[in-house]
């Protein structure tokens, strides 16, 4: 069912149906709070799992593609010490082996994970696991090669528009159509 347009505007998103009248679909955000240890990572899986989520979502990016050339050997304080930032981002960056480990982790716990994909890279990297949906990070909402490709997985979307204006959002809905997609919106002001 996974992808599938389920009854009155609602999305299933693996095997769970997400929309009005259906219950809330629950997210544990992983993010990079794993600092690149599988171990860390399995641990908030459990927890997520233990709560009742449904899901955890994880974050994926190139770093040659994300962080900008002139950050990128710019030095800064870490948990491992001081290094650039590139390689830090590197630190923190799951490869293949370690989503495979977290793919049958999440399974064996019954619980699905995805990403929000970053850049196009990503996106073909997460389509490997076949994940159950992706999610865009309000921050790439205008990245428009990001959300084509997205688009064309044929999978479930998940749209933050946090930190966006209505025609951003209208512009992202035009490229990735509305037929599989959740719409979310939260603030962007952190305490």
């Amino acid at each position: 069912m996974s992808g599938a347009v389920g009854s009155s505007g609602s999305v299933w998103i693996g095997d769970r149906e997400v929309g009005p009248g259906r219950p809330v679909y629950v997210i544990g955000e992983i993010g990079i709070n794993h600092n690149g240890d599988v171990d860390i990572a399995r641990r908030l899986i459990n927890i997520a799992a233990d709560a009742g989520c449904q899901a955890v979502k994880f974050q994926k990016r190139t770093p040659e593609i994300c962080v900008p050339p002139e950050q990128q050997n710019k030095m800064r304080e870490t948990p491992w010490g001081e290094m650039t930032y590139l390689e830090y981002k590197h630190r923190v960056e799951f490869g293949v082996e370690e989503y495979r480990q977290i793919a049958k982790y999440a399974a064996d716990r019954g619980i699905d994970w995805f990403a929000s994909p970053w850049d196009v890279p990503s996106v073909e990297f997460l389509e490997n696991f076949d994940v159950v949906t992706h999610k865009v990070a309000s921050a790439s909402i205008t990245d428009k090669e990001l959300l084509r490709a997205l688009a064309a997985t044929g999978k479930p979307i998940i749209l933050s528009t946090g930190m966006s204006t209505l025609e951003e959002i209208d512009e992202a809905v035009e490229i990735l159509g509305a037929g599989k997609l959740v719409i979310l919106h939260a603030t962007s002001t952190y305490p």
